[in-house]
């Protein structure tokens, strides 16, 4: 249905903001369903996911991963993050044009001296609050969102005080207009993306071998992920009791997985031309694709 970013600098009112959305949302008939996705649902702490690059870098794939596989045409997703790097506000986007829902960002422009007064009155509470180099770091290294970027777009901009954000806010009420209204020919300020070659999977029949590679691979990637996020062994991820474990020596984020995925899909048809044709049952193609990963990522 919709992906909405919330956007900001640290301790700026985002995760306000997500709430009030959502409360908003909820109150509209029929209510929509609307999940908000951040650190905390993931199990992640504020300044060990910040402590440095290769951190930031895993907790940004981590809530990619949870946001591709939540999309779909039936809710609306609420990433509540930094979204501070405007080519992770556009990985973002691309997500939601595959899918072919609406997007939107939510932007709290807040004052760096509000946004350092909230934090040091978090101070007491070590998860809510930021430590002082990664807040400054965060700070000097935000990209703000401009309106000119269709990744940024449409974009809802929010001027929270110190009071805090209000649901009744316009803003909010654009925000709710704009992700619920119905969309036919007269509503052309509501855009939808559309999935464009690059980013629709073709879809063939189910007696196709093809296809059924496709799914196969598909759920074993789905279940990598979902374990990794989870926190799950990697050294023994199951997929389902008649087939072998997954054993990874590291975590491997979903752009790796998916590369390996393509790899093995090219390989598996170039076999096919001099040899026996890809199975054409899932079932083989997992166990296939298991083999495949144990050998590439496996734990030595």
């Amino acid at each position: 249905m919709a992906l909405v970013v919330i956007c900001g600098q640290p301790c700026s009112g985002k995760s306000t903001a997500a709430r009030c959305l959502v409360a908003a949302l909820e109150a509209v008939e029929p209510k929509p369903t609307v999940r908000i996705i951040d650190e905390s649902s993931l199990h992640l702490g504020r300044n060990q996911s910040y402590a440095d690059m290769t951190t930031e870098k895993n907790l940004r794939g981590v809530l990619r991963s949870e946001v591709d596989r939540s999309l779909s045409k039936d809710n609306i997703i609420v990433v509540d993050s930094l979204n501070n790097i405007k080519g992770y506000r556009y990985e973002l986007w691309c997500l939601a044009r595959a899918a072919g829902i609406r997007y939107c960002v939510l932007y709290c422009d807040t004052g760096e001296n509000y946004c350092r007064e909230w934090n040091n009155k978090r101070g007491e509470n070590e998860e809510a609050s930021y430590d002082i180099k990664i807040f400054d770091d965060l700070v000097r290294r935000f990209e703000r969102p401009d309106r000119r970027n269709r990744w940024d777009c449409p974009l809802f901009e929010l001027f929270p005080s110190l009071d805090g954000v209000e649901q009744s806010s316009p803003v909010i009420s654009d925000a709710v207009s704009y992700l619920t209204r119905m969309v036919d020919s007269k509503t052309r300020d509501i855009r939808v993306l559309q999935p464009t070659i690059a980013t629709q999977n073709v879809r063939t029949t189910e007696a196709n071998s093809l296809y059924e590679l496709d799914k196969a691979t598909q759920e074993v990637i789905n279940a990598i992920v979902e374990t990794q996020a989870l926190g799950g062994s990697l050294n023994k991820i199951s997929i389902g009791q008649h087939f072998p474990t997954i054993s990874i020596e590291r975590r491997v984020g979903l752009p790796e997985l998916r590369s390996l995925r393509r790899t093995f899909i090219k390989l598996t048809g170039q076999a096919s031309l001099s040899g026996p044709p890809p199975p054409a049952d899932a079932d083989s193609a997992k166990r296939m694709f298991v083999d495949y990963l144990n050998r590439e990522i496996g734990a030595s």
